[in-house]
């Protein structure tokens, strides 16, 4: 597939199914390019253009080193741990919490300290460094849509495919997030500490959710659903002629069908999932506890060996740890 298809399919993917949810889960990190803002529309156009540029060179280290250089779930959940601590953060100070203030404050006073050792900036670029930052933070807090596109990029083996797939994909959630955060601007300037308190409270949720995605990406969470609790095998689990059992789930743009299924262990056993015209974060299928990521197609089916299974719970997700699941072996 060559770069210009590449950055199309990106482009279409961000403005179909990823302006939403990436506004969503970096809502924190834009409020934060805004926030004092007399006038919106040059921060946002400073967080987004910083987003792009991150992205795309990401897509090129991905495309031209492949999985190589693409962090395991492991590595991502962490950093899904640090960005919601920092949403708590940003949620905090805008409810006037002392101490997020001063930490906030003391990090932006390290930054005009460390710049001053180069130059003094000129006022304009000192507020602009925020927003600059803030938009490659983004790394750091990928929604789920991202992460498929991410690893479309490494599946294109090209550094200049890679580009283009996020290139694209950025440039097709850019209208969404461009609206949200001019929006959301304005509305601060005008309305003061009604609409903080509002925001306030979205960030605190949006840290939340975070961090529940990321200890269920790490495979840290307990639980994950209860299990059929008489022993039987799923419905969804067969035998083929071979002896291999066969476990079957579907992935749809919103979860795994089923979620859960009971099958034995001690036995060969292959997954199949298969998806129908699927676009959504559950294409980025992760078992965190085997370390394995696989990239679904938007239609068809995808067999992974499981091995022999031991007795007990394996864990799956999506990429983003929005969508859980387990294979229970008894």
């Amino acid at each position: 597939m060559d770069a210009a298809v590449l950055f199309l399919t990106g482009a279409g993917t961000g403005l179909l199914a990823g302006g939403g949810s990436c506004a969503a889960v970096q809502l924190g990190l834009l409020t934060g390019a805004v926030r004092d803002a007399p006038r919106p529309a040059a921060p946002v156009a400073v967080f987004l253009g910083a987003k792009l540029v991150t992205h795309t060179a990401l897509g090129a280290l991905l495309g031209l080193a492949g999985s190589a250089v693409q962090p395991g779930p492991h590595v991502r959940a962490g950093l899904m741990l640090a960005a919601a601590a920092v949403l708590l953060v940003f949620a905090l100070d805008m409810f006037g919490f002392a101490p997020a203030r001063r930490l906030l404050r003391r990090a932006g006073a390290a930054g005009d300290q460390e710049a001053g050792r180069c130059a003094a900036p000129r006022a304009p670029v000192r507020r602009m460094r925020r927003p600059a930052a803030l938009g490659a933070a983004t790394l750091l807090l990928p929604c789920g849509v991202t992460l498929s596109a991410e690893l479309l990029a490494v599946t294109s083996r090209s550094a200049l495919a890679g580009a283009a797939v996020m290139a694209g994909f950025v440039l097709g959630t850019a209208p969404v997030s461009g609206l949200l955060g001019i929006g959301l601007g304005r509305g601060m300037n005008v309305l003061r500490g009604r609409l903080t308190a509002f925001v306030g409270v979205a960030l605190l949720a949006v840290s939340g959710w975070t961090l529940l995605s990321g200890l269920r990406l790490g495979g840290w969470l307990p639980g994950g659903g209860a299990a059929a609790t008489d022993g039987t095998v799923s419905p969804n689990v067969t035998t083929d002629v071979t002896g291999t059992q066969i476990i079957t789930i579907g992935a749809a743009d919103r979860g795994y069908r089923p979620a859960l299924a009971a099958a034995r262990p001690g036995v060969r056993t292959v997954l199949v999932l298969r998806t129908h015209g699927n676009r959504g974060c559950t294409r980025a299928f992760t078992i965190p506890s085997r370390n394995l990521e696989r990239l679904l197609p938007v239609t068809g089916e995808t067999r992974i060996d499981l091995g022999v299974p031991r007795p007990g719970r394996l864990r799956f997700t999506c990429a983003a740890g929005h969508y859980p699941g387990a294979l229970t072996f008894r």
